[in-house]
């Protein structure tokens, strides 16, 4: 089929004069190009028509299949990585709705938290210190807002169907109410507790941040190794040490948490030795790891002098390198022979197994660092006021003046950093409000479990798409510690919870934190800042211990538990969708985030998953596999590709990779997709061109009066519905992807549209072969269109209103259901396709005969040929039952066929030059052309042709007879 540029549906008018006789018409079908400047039109009248709402009611009734939207961040403008997911999205959606389904899309957004604030803070400036808070949450729902609408036009540009009008927004007042609803859930279950415990610490935002909140990047450390000298009676620890000067050496990358030192941990169950050096100092080290100590401290003269097992150091006592600090030993088994020296440094502020060996040891709970990751209580120390990265250096030169540094070095590792910030985090103990992974919790069969196992088992219900998203979310759920939930931020939804001023307890009252979700949904969570203690509380309130006194709890909520509670605040309060959801779909990073937390929301107040299945997305990567970055240069904006090439471009690109995986993305991907693009449109341009006098009422031809290269189409094309409807089941949308560029390449522009011209062209309108042609490429171009409107649909909804009107049909493509197979072909055709394998791989026989015939100068073109073959049994009686067929599957004048004895032999292929005369107007070669006087350069067959149409040589003539 020729490649056309101007995308004008017209037929081919490159033939002589008298093959274009049919006159068809060049403008009523027209499929306009430029879809950058079409596509917005055509979004337009889509939006002019409330083309959403008329299929949620084209599908009222229908079952239900839920996707519920995962919410981007309100912080800026979509990049390829947005229009990834929502493209998968609206594949799904639109997948399910012309399978028959009532599939509603309500997208939403995540409006709370970090990413809002820190936007605001830097605009806001100094200023903020001096606004109320109320002004400042103010500044951020309007960023938040001007994001939303922002998104949502690039989201509509790509052609993603949704409830635009009415998303779900985190910071709308009824979902700030479920989310305290689904707060005071936990909290009136005993799932929620505040305590002092160590937290990953954004000294940058100064913030708790949970173990979602946390990335791990490349980060260069110190690496020290400190002498602790031992001020207990080494005596007591093996008798070959009496006398000695004894240490330990701990070694740790971060020199700022010794100041907080208050322990030194040891292994009770593995193997000490102690080394003597040559200066007289004896070094308690793990056997296992002594070789290396010695290396590392230049300690290489030293011997060992005794070996004892590390639960001989429980409760000795050590001198802190430069403080006049006791710090004891203890035991713990998180102490490995790993890395290091056995001996390790424990400060309960700055780490999660330090602090619970603090708790058994009863060591002191002391904060050495603020909000701002500043060294305080110091006694003024030279460290006194710096931040803890900037202190390190002051704290390796004073182990260096105390004569306590043995070695400092520096070392490169994977380092926990905060999501939003990019800045390293730290651990620090503070007290915030928690959810208990062991909270006690019932299994649906009644025995006790516990929160994280009833999580676990919960898991094992969901289908994972990868299989391997259930170990790892299973993974993270299992070693997880209890959740942190509040943050020490302005812009989120307040932990509304009133604490005893006086025993600081917190008050749990059911009918007072009913009347707070009340509140929020008549004011949203500003009325938490608006209303006092006074206002809020019934008179009369009391704590348990008989105060009466209460002041609020200024915490947010993390922002993961408010888009985790989404399955509540949407799911649950939407009349138009379902609990639980049929599928989440979001990227790979969401085990930790969106998935994790809608999990344990959902099990915690349900019991059970919130999703029956989850499907994850890889990665969007350039063709070297790099992360897109702005110093590389390497990105691929979608809403720059939607203007330059069309939003369909980006949405056949989505649909070409497979999204489980991580995909690759360039200007030269996008040019190759688009040209991919360009074939299929010329494909759609060739079926509505050739369709322009066809009704489908008047000029269809049943299946079994078709032409058998019709027919056989036909059944190539319920073959695509049949593979393309399976790939959109398992949502392996490349799958369709591929299967739709073979059919069209392979069946046909190559084979099919390639030999159909001269049918189309120059028989008579209404001769029952071209009407064959017709009827067979208006049921292809129906089935077509409705197979790829999930992908394309701008493509596929102008391709609809240009097609063969029909009564009954639906406006829009979109509305309508995929194509019945029984529209296509009736019943059965597998024997179809048996005998056109067989004719096809004849056809390829030939083709190398007419092309050595070509080069040896017998023949120009195909129709310049009369092939000659010979076949033995069964293929004869075949090539017999489809001979009338036979000349124009293989594009020649004439075919002759010669029966062979021998069984099962490979047919013989001959080319000779075509009898007769070449006719003037279809290029064959017959032994009729003249026969007909009005026509002396045409055959018989174009004659009949130019009678029906009225050809204007003949009209005149047959005027002047009758004059």
């Amino acid at each position: 089929m020729p490649e056309v540029s101007d995308l004008k549906s017209t037929p081919d008018q490159t033939v002589k004069p008298l093959k274009s006789t049919l006159n068809l018409p060049q403008t009523s079908f027209a499929m306009k190009a430029n879809l950058p400047v079409n596509e917005p039109i055509r979004l337009a009248e889509w939006q002019k028509q409330d083309l959403y709402a008329q299929i949620r009611a084209a599908r009222a009734g229908s079952p239900k299949y839920i996707l519920h939207d995962g919410p981007p961040y309100a912080n800026g403008a979509i990049h390829l990585g947005h229009a990834l997911n929502k493209c998968i999205k609206d594949f799904v959606v639109k997948t399910k709705t012309m399978a028959g389904f009532d599939s509603p899309y309500v997208p939403g957004w995540d409006c709370h938290g970090l990413p809002i604030e820190i936007k605001v803070d830097e605009q806001l400036g100094r200023k903020k210190l001096e606004m109320d808070p109320l002004a400042v949450r103010k500044a951020c729902r309007d960023y938040a807002q001007k994001y939303v609408d922002l998104q949502r036009t690039q989201f509509e540009r790509i052609g993603v169907f949704g409830r635009w009008d009415k998303p779900y927004l985190t910071m709308s007042f009824p979902y700030e109410a479920s989310i305290a609803e689904t707060f005071y859930d936990f909290f009136e279950k005993g799932f929620v507790y505040k305590g002092l415990k160590p937290v990953y610490w954004c000294i940058h935002d100064r913030t708790a941040l949970a173990e979602a909140e946390v990335e791990y990047e490349q980060h260069t450390s110190p690496s020290v190794y400190v002498r602790y000298a031992l001020t207990s009676d080494p005596a007591a620890i093996d008798a070959e040490l009496a006398g000695k000067k004894v240490a330990t050496i701990i070694w740790t990358t971060t020199p700022w948490t010794l100041p907080a030192s208050l322990a030194v941990a040891f292994n009770p169950e593995l193997d000490y030795v102690a080394l003597e050096n040559t200066d007289g100092t004896v070094y308690i080290v793990l056997e296992a790891l002594a070789a290396a100590v010695k290396t590392a401290c230049n300690l290489t003269e030293a011997v060992e002098i005794a070996r004892f097992k590390g639960a001989k150091l429980d409760r000795v006592t050590f001198q802190h390198p430069f403080l006049d600090r006791q710090v004891l030993g203890v035991t713990a088994d998180y102490v490995t022979a790993e890395q290091g020296t056995g001996a390790v440094h424990t400060a309960p502020a700055h780490g999660v197994d330090d602090f619970y060996t603090g708790k058994r040891y009863d060591l002191p709970e002391v904060q050495y660092v603020d909000n701002a990751g500043r060294q305080r209580n110091t006694n003024g120390e030279p460290y006194e006021g710096l931040t803890v990265f900037k202190s390190n250096p002051v704290i390796i030169e004073l182990l260096k003046e105390k004569g306590a540094l043995l070695s400092a070095t520096s070392f490169e590792h994977s380092y926990p950093h905060c999501w939003r910030c990019h800045n390293p985090v730290i651990v620090r103990a503070t007290e915030q409000w928690f959810i208990g992974m062991e909270t006690p919790m019932f299994t649906p069969e009644g025995s006790e479990t516990t929160f994280r196992q009833r999580a676990l088992d919960e898991i094992k219900k969901v289908v994972w798409d990868p299989a391997w998203g259930e170990e790892r979310i299973s993974n993270m759920i299992a070693t997880r510690p209890d959740w942190c939930i509040s943050r020490q931020r302005i812009w989120g939804v307040p932990i509304a919870v009133f604490l005893c001023e006086k025993c600081h307890t917190p008050l749990n009252d059911l009918a007072i934190n009913k009347s707070i979700v009340q509140l929020f949904h008549k004011e949203g969570a500003d009325a938490w800042y608006t209303h006092d203690v006074a206002t809020l509380l019934p008179q009369g309130t009391k704590c348990a211990c008989g105060n009466e006194e209460f002041r609020k709890e200024m915490d947010i909520l993390d922002v993961w538990f408010e888009s985790g509670a989404s399955w509540h605040a949407v799911l649950d309060i939407e009349p138009e969708l379902h609990w639980p959801a049929d599928l989440y779909t979001e990227g790979g990073d969401q085990h930790r985030g969106w998935f994790h937390s809608s999990l344990l929301t959902s099990v915690a107040v349900r019991g059970r998953a919130p999703y029956k299945m989850v499907a994850t997305s890889g990665w969007t990567l350039d063709e070297q596999g790099r992360a897109f970055s702005k110093s590389l240069g390497n990105g691929v904006d979608p809403v720059d590709i939607a203007k330059r090439l069309g939003g369909e471009i980006i949405r056949l690109w989505v649909a070409s990779v497979d999204f489980r995986e991580d995909v690759a993305a360039s200007e030269n991907l996008m040019q190759r997709v688009s040209d991919n693009y360009r074939k299929l449109r010329n494909t759609l341009r060739f079926l509505l061109g050739n369709l322009h006098d066809f009704d489908p009422a008047t000029n269809t031809i049943a299946f079994s009066a078709m032409e058998p290269l019709d027919q056989y189409i036909l059944a190539r094309t319920a073959e695509l519905d049949t593979k393309i409807r399976a790939a959109y089941d398992d949502f392996e949308f490349h799958r369709a992807y591929h299967a739709l560029n073979e059919y069209v390449n392979t069946d046909l522009s190559a084979l099919y549209l390639d030999v159909l011209k001269d049918r189309l062209y120059t028989f008579a309108p209404n001769h029952p072969a071209r009407r064959s042609a017709q009827t067979a490429l208006w049921r292809i171009a129906e089935a077509l269109t409705r197979l790829i409107a999930p992908i394309l649909s701008f493509t596929a909804d102008e391709v609809w209103q240009l097609l063969p009107k029909v009564e009954g049909r639906e406006t829009s493509v979109h509305i309508a259901l995929f194509p019945d197979i029984a529209d296509i072909v009736p019943g059965n055709v597998k024997h179809l396709e048996e005998d056109w394998e067989q004719l096809l791989a004849t056809r390829d026989t030939v083709l190398i005969s007419l092309e050595a015939a070509r080069r040896d100068k017998l023949v120009g073109k195909g129709l310049d040929a009369k092939v000659q073959i010979e076949a033995s049994e069964p293929l004869f009686t075949l090539l017999k039952k489809y001979e009338p067929s036979l000349k124009e599957l293989f594009n020649t004048s004439q075919v002759e066929l010669a029966h062979i004895e021998h069984a099962d032999l490979q047919p013989r292929v001959t080319t000779v030059a075509a009898d007769g005369t070449k006719c003037e107007r279809c290029w064959n070669y017959t032994t009729d052309v003249g026969n007909d006087p009005r026509f002396p350069t045409v055959c018989l067959r174009c004659a009949e042709a130019l009678e029906a149409i009225d050809y204007a040589p003949y009209a005149a003539q047959t005027t002047e007879q009758q004059a």
